[in-house]
This record gives structure tokens, C-alpha cells and sequence, in this order.
């Protein structure tokens, strides 16, 4: 069809929604309903021209009154002086509308719907979902909305039936792709308000079986096939029936597919292995042994192969694994993967990030990689089910850490090094690597130097391979230096490697042979590069920013940069990623014992003390943009050494994030110092990235500074820092549901806060207090405990304190029953925290406002307070609050008889707090979701959710057992419950 433009830009209309249209993106006005329904009509005749009956018939019906032929032929007059002439044209007495087939709505999803088709018929899953989502957000409403006529009723029928079966396959390559988790909450939502579509439910079922849910996924039939009974006197469908057996039999087919959303149609076939060296020498036994184990393993005839290389730092593991794995690459033509532990890191590699990067290499998208260990391992498994697939798992820290990382299946492989000897890993082939032997040292010693150099100073080459105490690492470093040398003898060499100062102490197979190696190269830096090296190694992160290094040597980042690039141009250090950098293990170590030797105890204390002082400092920023004007900014400790300063609220935090584990790793080194100053600074530092312990995300290495600065400030005698150390422990404790030992915590946080006249923490500690005693029903004490808070805040000055203190006893006085009180409150904490501008804390005080509403019954009140703070907690990061605040939007929705809507919400909430809410508050969700199915009718479903609920709450002890046991008992409710945070 020709496309058909008028001045001023080109005709676009819209169906699937009100019928509109544009011109360029002008709006033209259509005019009445029965002109837009004769709009309508033309428009999804696709250019075919219509008869003035067929149009007549289509507005009006089989009774069209009398003046109807006059109304049409304004309505077409109108729309042609609207349209322009060339639009709409009359033909053979009829009409008919010409304009491009991409300038209507639903001509573009046919057309995106088709290419969805073609590219999953291709094998390319994650092109053809986001293709259909395309097509889906075309929709905006309930199509032809509010047109009179026979034609234009039957038309939206069609296009809603149409919506809805895009929507399901949509939903289909969702589980495709792995996003079963993530399915359940939209599937409950679509299957209660299309109960007897049986292709929901069936999508439904498998999204909570493949989601660990097998009791609700047998509910879902359960519940389906008593409705299809009461409503249409029938059973479920046979296919509906055989998912039901399958789930029953927990069919492995069920799992999520193997090599899902690749993308191409061929399945994704990694191939990791590092190079392997041209000069690999010797080791020809273990060559052999580790090529027959694994020849064996790709014939899939038996269990899948684990060999396991165990041997000193240095002594070749890698480079004989690697070798051997080259070997054996034909044999697995699926693929090889490759992974360095890190497993002589003070914090080797998490297995949850190993497998999220394999995952990624097979071809599986991030959206369809789920959160958790062991789903990310059955994932894995699933992947590689019938392919031959090698994985090299590389300097490993012990068993536990790799075993999830194994494929699992016959036809794949798994070789690992470890300085480790794996007695504990079942099944495993084992081999335990020694150093060379002279011969084979001598031999790879002559590769890379050359055979005439080495052949004149025969007894010169022995003695450095043995300085170098026949270490593989070792000697390729020598030798490689020697090679790159031309003007330097064999003897030079030797003799360097003689010097006793040189080799450090005696020179040793082990570690000291590959410090003396190290050596060579730290000998030959310029003095200022040889102090980066040293000071830099004494940082116990993963890696270190440039800023962060430029705090540490106390230089400017221009010349720090320089110093970083040299060292890494010379294989010193490594460049993680642009302006970040780290030590190999062994570097690290060696430069380490390079410190305690050249730097002073003084000169190594003030090269941590300033990079404390660069992440309070930073911090200290971060925490201001965050929380503008808050008074606790005057009780840190001052730095001396200068942070960064952050033009926005999203640098800050992106900075926070990206550096965690780096400042999180600064504080729990002050605190192994015992030092009083470092301390004082730590502690602060932990206050002003309380971001971090907030989210969710880094509470478990918050925890442990947190932990080890109570233990080293109560054994010092410093109660200042204790007191700050065991609030926030308190709090940490508290975001688990640990309530009793957060209780303890907090009330010891007083004792010594109050002993010292500490501002902070005499006023955090009975603010958290109170929060804990609401858990514990123990209102009055609640109360008191905010009211002091309140009146400590107030006392200091502290306005953020006081809007936390007055959102906190708000709570109290809802529970007291004065709803009164409450929503003043809470009102007075809200105003506070908006003249203040604050950041997440504001959406702190509008989740309180949302709970006080809600008793009060203004729940539309209540879900706008809690929509805004959603999408605050979301914007700043903060997973935890997030999961919290749609757990809130469900009890809400549930209030008000919306349980579509409550189900929803508790389905995301619940894939948020399974992660990082703690197994109460995942059981509050369950019984919540419970409720909203239950009064959807999906009984089945509601008491798994209550069983589940049911065994956490008694696991914990909790109270909440017994009203759950009331539910399942028969006194179910579909009303909110009153579970606090």
C-alpha cells in the first residue's frame, strides 16, 4: 500500500486503546464516538473499500435510523477535512481510508509478531521475546475503547483475544529464557482475571515448579480443575492433566532448557582456555595420566571426570592443566570453560559469580540467570545436559568452593588446581604435583633462553635452576629476564640469584623460590615504582581504584596512574578494568614482606590510615548527598587525608556500590590494628556507608567489620566505638529477624553509649530498641523506647534522627490504638524529611505514612505514599526496602479486595526477600500471598504457601506459627494481617 502524507508530517492512528490519531505528532481531533467507530472501521479494513451498507451496518446495526446515510456522509466530510483528501477516499459509492501500513497500531504488531515467529523458529529466544514485548507496549488500554456499533464489539473481542494470546506467548519465552521467578507474579495476576484459560495455568504450574514451588504448582490444578468443574461442568484438558503427572514424577524434562536464549540458532560453544605456553617442558607422566582420565570422560560412557592438580604456589598447575586441557579439546567439541578461583585471595571467587559468568559464556542471558547457589547450579546442569563440555576450574581454595561448579553429567569434565589436596571431593581422580626435576628444569630453562647460551655455561644454567628451586614459575621468570637480556651472561644470571639478599632469606622450593624470582623484576624498579608496589599490596580488597591508590601512595592521580601503568606493563599488577587494579596472590604476598622489609611500621600504618581517610571522607560526601544537613555528619571523626566530592546523588552511590567490598575490607582492617585512631575512623566509616548494610547486597562483609570492631573496641576499652560498632550490629541482626540478638546488642549499645555521653548512639540505640520491641508486640516499651529516641534526637539537633524517631513512634501509637497521634506522626516525620530533601531516608518515612493510612483506612492514600517510596528505594539501590514495600503494596491491594493486585505484589516481594529479608519475613510474604489466593479461590495454592510459612515461623519460633495454623485450620481470612517490618 502506498504511504500517504499530507503537509505538515505523516497520518498515524491507533486502535488497540481510545482510536486516536496524528499527523507528524500533532493529535487530530476524530470527533464523536460513532465517527471514530466509522474511523475504526475504515482503519481495519486494511485500504479495501467499504460499501455505505457494510459502514451502516458497522456503526449502527441491522436498525440504522433514518437519518443515519446523511450522518455517515458528514462523519466522512468531517474526517476528510481532518485527514486530508488524499486519506480518505470515496469509491463505487463507498469509501475507503489509504495510509501506510506502518501508520496503524495494530498493522505494526502483526508485523513485529511475525518477525517474533520467524526468530524463534531461528532458535533465537531472547530476540523474538523482546520483539513481542515490542509488540505488547503498542497496547494502551482496552482496544476501541468507548466505540457504539456491532462491528466495532465484535472487533475488540478479537483484539483482546489476540492480546491476551501474545501476552501468553510472550509468557512462554520468558520460561524459555529461565525467568520462571520472575513469571509467577504477572501469572497469578493474568490467571485471576482469566480463571478458565487453561494456558495460564499451565504456564503457571511450570513457572512454580521450575521456581522450587513443586506444593503450589500441584495447587494451581488442584484449584483449576474444581473451577472448570463449578463454572463449565468439565475436567482440566489432557495436556493439562500430563503437566500435573509430570510435576508429580518431577519430570526431568521440566527444567528449564538447556542452552535457553542463545540467540543464534546454534548452541553457543565457549571456548576460555588461556593460551598454552609453546615451551610447555617436562611432566610427561602427568601429561598422560590427566589426558587418559579425561579422553575416558568425554565418551560419556560413565559418571562425569573430576581430576584435581594439587601442588605448592609456582610449581606449574595451571600451565599443566592448561596444556593438558589444549590436548583434549577435540574431545569436547561443546565447548570449555575456564575460571580463576582466586583461592589464595584473603575472599576467593563466590561461586554465585563463577556460574552467573559460565552461565553467560553458554549462552544464557543476564534476565534469565536466576539470583540463588543452587539455582544458578541446577541452571548450569541443565545447560550442559547432553553436551561434552570441559571446565577448567583454576586455583581453587578447597572443595566446598567448587562443587557446585562441577557439570554433573556424562560427557563433561571438570579438571581443577588447588594448593589444596581434595581428599573431600567425591570421586575425584587426584594428582599432586612436585616440583621439576633438574633435567626438565634445565630443559625449560634452555626453551626459552636458547640452546647455545645455555649449552656454553652448562654449570651456570644448573645453579639458577636451582636458585630458583626447580619452581616452573620461577624459572620461566628468570629465564625470560635473561632472554630479554642480550649483553647478560648465564653467569650474570647465576650470579644475582647467589646473592643472598636477593633471594630474601634461603632460597627453598615453595613460596621463598618464587619470591626470589619475584625479586628480579622488584630489583629493577625505579624507587618510586618500587614504593607502589610495596604500599599498594597492604590493601586487603579484591582490587583498588585509582583514586584509592592515589590515597594510599599520597599522590596526585596523574602520577599515580603512571606508576600503576609501569608495574602493569612489567606484569607486577593487573588492570581489573580501566582505572582499577590488582596483585596476583603470590605478587601480593611478595610485596608484602617487601613492606615489612624497606617500609617502617609508621610508614605502613599512614599508607592504610589514609586510604581509611580517603573512603570516610568519600563516604562522608556520599552520606551528605544523601541525607542533606544531618547532624550525625558532625559526630565522625574528621579526615585528614581528602575524599572525593560527587556531583550528584547517582555518582555517589554508583561510587559507593562499585567500591564495597574495598572500604568494607579497610574497616575490618582497622579493627584487626587495635590501633584507638583507625578505630574511631572505621567505625564512622561504617555509619556513613550505612547504604551498604541497607541494601541488602553487602550485609554479610558489613556484618563481620561491624563484629570485628566490637570485638577489638571492647577489648581496647574504647566504648565509643563500641557502642557505634553494636548499633549497627544491632540493626544488621534486626534486618534478619535475629530480634532477640539484635535486642541484646542494642541494649549494650546504651549501656556503653550513655557511659561515654555518646550522641550517636544514645540516640540510635533506643530508636532500633523500639523497632525491635514493636516486633515483639511490646507496645508500651516501644513507645518509651522512640520517646527517648525522639528526645535524644531533638537534643542534639539532629532533624533526620528526629523524622526517623517520630516515623518510628507513629508505629507505636497505631498499635497503642491512638490513630490519631500516629498519623500526626508520622505527618510531622514526612515534612521533615521533605524540607530536608532527603534521599531513601524519605522513603522510609513515606512507607510509615503508607501503614498509618492504611489503618486508617485511606488506602488510596496509603498505595501512593507506597508507590512513590517503591520507586525511591529502587532508584537508590535499596533491594531491601524494595522487597518490604511491595510486600506493604500487597497487604494494601488485599485491604481493599483487590487480590489480583495483592498477589502480584507479594510474588515480587517474595523474589526480593528470599534473597535478603531472612526467613520471617519471607514467611509474612508467603502468608500474605496466601491470603490474596485464597481469596481468589486458589485454595490449593494459598495452604502450600501457608506450609511453607508455617515450617519458617516454627523453625524460628515465632508466634506467627499460630495464626498461620488457623489458617490452614479452616479460619482463613483474606484480610491484611499487621506484620511489621
Amino acid at each position: 500500500m502506498e504511504t500517504r502524507t499530507e503537509p505538515g508530517g505523516s497520518l498515524r492512528f491507533a486502535v488497540l486503546g481510545p482510536v486516536r490519531a496524528w499527523r507528524g505528532s500533532e493529535p487530530i481531533g476524530t470527533g464523536a464516538p460513532q465517527q471514530r467507530a466509522l474511523l475504526a472501521a475504515l482503519l481495519l479494513r486494511g485500504g479495501r473499500t467499504a460499501t455505505a451498507s457494510e459502514l451502516l451496518d458497522a456503526v449502527w446495526g441491522e436498525n440504522p435510523p433514518n437519518t443515519a446515510l446523511a450522518a455517515l456522509r458528514s462523519y466522512a466530510f468531517r474526517l476528510r477535512k481532518a485527514l486530508g483528501p488524499t486519506a480518505l477516499i470515496t469509491d463505487s459509492g463507498g469509501y475507503a481510508l489509504h495510509v501506510a501500513t506502518d501508520a496503524l497500531d495494530s498493522a505494526m504488531v502483526e508485523r513485529l509478531v511475525t518477525e517474533a515467529d520467524q526468530r524463534r523458529a531461528a532458535g533465537e529466544t531472547a530476540q523474538a521475546r523482546e520483539l513481542l514485548g515490542q509488540a505488547l507496549d503498542l497496547w494502551h488500554g482496552e482496544p476501541l475503547a468507548g466505540l457504539p456499533g456491532p462491528y466495532a464489539e465484535t472487533q475488540r473481542s478479537r483484539l483482546a483475544e489476540w492480546h491476551i494470546g501474545l501476552i501468553e506467548t510472550r509468557l512462554e519465552l520468558d520460561l524459555e529464557l529461565g525467568a520462571h521467578a520472575e513469571a509467577v507474579s504477572e501469572l497469578t495476576a493474568l490467571s485471576a482475571d482469566h480463571p478458565l484459560r487453561e494456558r495460564l495455568r499451565a504456564l503457571l504450574m511450570l513457572a512454580l515448579y521450575r521456581s522450587g514451588r513443586q506444593a503450589e504448582a500441584l495447587g494451581v490444578y488442584a484449584d483449576t480443575r474444581r473451577l472448570l468443574a463449578e463454572e463449565l461442568g468439565i475436567d482440566p484438558s489432557p495436556e493439562l492433566a500430563e503437566l500435573h503427572q509430570r510435576i508429580l514424577e518431577a519430570d526431568p524434562s521440566l527444567a528449564a532448557p538447556a542452552g535457553m536464549g542463545t540467540g543464534v540458532p546454534e548452541v553457543v560453544r565457549p571456548a576460555q582456555l588461556p593460551a598454552t605456553v609453546a615451551d610447555f617442558t617436562g611432566r610427561a607422566a602427568f601429561v598422560a595420566e590427566l589426558g587418559q582420565q579425561l579422553a575416558e570422560a568425554s565418551k560419556g560412557s560413565g559418571v562425569m571426570a573430576v581430576s584435581a592438580v594439587a601442588g605448592i604456589g609456582g610449581v606449574g598447575k595451571t600451565t599443566l592443566a592448561v596444556h593438558v586441557a589444549h590436548e583434549a579439546r577435540e574431545s569436547f567439541p561443546d565447548g570449555q570453560l575456564y575460571v580463576d578461583l582466586q583461592g589464595t585471595d584473603p575472599r576467593p571467587a563466590e561461586p554465585e559469580a563463577v556460574l552467573g559468568a559460565f552461565l553467560r559464556a553458554l549462552g544464557v542471558p543476564n534476565p534469565a540467570i536466576p539470583d540463588s547457589l543452587a539455582e544458578r547450579a541446577a541452571l548450569y546442569r541443565s545447560t550442559l545436559d547432553g553436551r561434552r563440555v570441559l571446565a577448567l576450574l583454576d586455583n581453587a581454595y578447597d572443595a566446598a568452593q567448587i562443587r557446585q561448579l562441577l557439570p554433573g553429567t556424562p560427557g563433561c569434565a571438570a579438571l581443577v588446581t588447588s594448593r589444596v589436596r581434595m581428599v573431600d571431593l567425591a570421586g575425584a581422580h587426584l594428582v599432586d604435583l612436585d616440583v621439576m626435576s633438574p633435567e626438565e628444569a634445565l630443559s625449560l630453562f634452555t626453551k626459552i633462553v636458547g640452546e647455545e647460551r645455555t649449552s656454553s655455561e652448562r654449570q651456570a644454567a644448573l645453579d639458577v635452576v636451582g636458585a630458583c628451586g626447580f619452581l616452573p614459575l620461577a624459572i620461566r621468570i628468570a629465564a625470560s629476564r635473561l632472554a630479554a637480556r642480550r649483553t647478560w651472561t648465564v653467569s650474570v644470571l647465576a650470579n644475582k640469584l647467589a646473592d643472598q639478599r636477593r633471594r630474601l632469606d634461603e632460597l627453598r622450593a615453595g613460596d621463598l623460590g618464587v619470591k626470589a624470582t619475584f625479586a628480579l623484576g622488584y630489583g629493577h624498579l625505579s624507587a618510586a615504582q618500587a614504593r607502589a608496589f610495596r604500599l599498594l599490596s597492604l590493601t586487603d580488597g579484591p582490587d583498588i581504584s585509582l583514586a584509592a591508590a592515589a590515597a594510599v601512595l599520597d599522590l596526585d592521580h596523574y602520577r599515580t596512574e603512571e606508576l600503576l601503568e609501569a608495574l602493569v606493563d612489567i606484569s607486577l599488577i593487573e588492570s581489573a578494568a580501566p582505572a582499577r587494579y590488582r596483585f596476583h596472590d603470590l605478587l601480593r604476598l611478595y610485596a608484602r614482606e617487601c613492606a615489612e622489609r624497606d617500609e617502617t611500621e609508621q610508614e605502613r600504618c599512614q599508607a592504610l590510615s589514609r586510604l581509611l581517610d580517603f573512603y570516610l571522607a568519600s563516604s562522608t560526601c556520599a552520606y551528605e548527598l544523601e541525607n542533606p544537613r544531618d547532624r550525625v555528619l558532625e559526630h565522625l571523626a574528621p579526615a585528614v587525608h581528602p575524599g572525593l566530592v560527587f556531583g550528584s546523588r547517582e555518582d555517589a552511590l554508583e561510587w559507593m556500590f562499585a567500591e564495597a567490598q574495598g572500604l568494607l575490607a579497610a574497616v575490618q582492617q582497622a579493627a584487626d590494628s587495635g590501633c584507638e585512631g583507625p578505630m574511631r575512623r572505621a567505625v564512622d566509616l561504617l555509619l556513613a556507608a550505612q547504604d551498604l548494610m541497607e541494601s541488602g547486597v553487602y550485609a554479610r562483609q558489613y556484618e563481620q567489620a561491624a563484629r570485628a570492631l566490637v570485638a577489638t573496641a571492647h577489648a581496647c576499652g574504647d566504648r565509643l566505638v563500641e557502642g557505634r560498632a553494636r548499633v549497627l550490629v544491632a540493626q544488621l541482626l534486626r534486618m534478619v529477624a535475629r530480634f532477640a540478638e539484635a535486642d541484646e546488642e542494642a541494649r549494650r549499645a546504651m549501656v556503653v553509649g550513655l557511659s561515654v555521653g555518646d550522641p550517636v548512639t544514645c540516640s540510635y540505640a533506643p530508636n532500633l530498641r523500639g523497632s525491635i520491641a514493636h516486633q515483639a508486640q511490646r507496645f508500651e516499651d516501644c513507645a518509651d523506647f522512640h520517646r527517648t529516641a525522639l528526645g535524644a534526637f531533638r537534643d542534639d539537633g539532629n532533624r533526620h534522627g528526629e523524622a526517623s524517631a517520630l516515623s518510628n513512634l507513629a508505629r507505636a501509637q497505631l498499635s497503642l490504638g491512638e490513630s490519631e497521634a500516629a498519623v500526626a506522626s508520622s505527618g510531622q516525620a514526612l515534612a521533615i524529611y521533605r524540607e530536608l530533601n532527603a534521599g531513601f531516608r524519605l522513603g522510609n518515612g513515606l512507607y510509615t505514612m503508607a501503614i498509618v493510612l492504611a489503618q486508617a483506612d485511606r488506602l488510596d492514600d496509603s498505595l501512593a505514599s507506597l508507590t512513590e517510596a517503591l520507586q525511591i528505594f529502587r532508584d537508590s539501590r535499596q533491594r531491601f526496602w524494595e522487597g518490604m514495600t511491595l510486600f506493604r503494596l500487597a497487604e494494601a491491594h488485599l485491604s481493599a479486595g483487590r487480590r489480583r493486585e495483592s498477589a502480584s505484589h507479594a510474588e515480587q516481594a517474595l523474589v526480593i526477600l528470599r534473597e535478603v529479608g531472612g526467613e520471617w519475613r519471607t514467611a509474612n510474604v508467603l502468608t500474605a500471598l496466601g491470603r490474596a489466593l485464597a481469596g481468589m479461590g486458589q485454595l490449593v495454592r494459598a495452604h502450600a504457601c501457608w506450609h511453607d510459612a508455617l515450617n519458617m515461623y516454627v523453625d524460628l519460633g515465632s508466634p506467627e506459627a499460630q495464626d498461620v495454623r488457623q489458617l490452614l485450620g479452616g479460619e482463613s481470612s483474606t484480610s491484611s494481617g499487621s506484620l511489621a517490618v
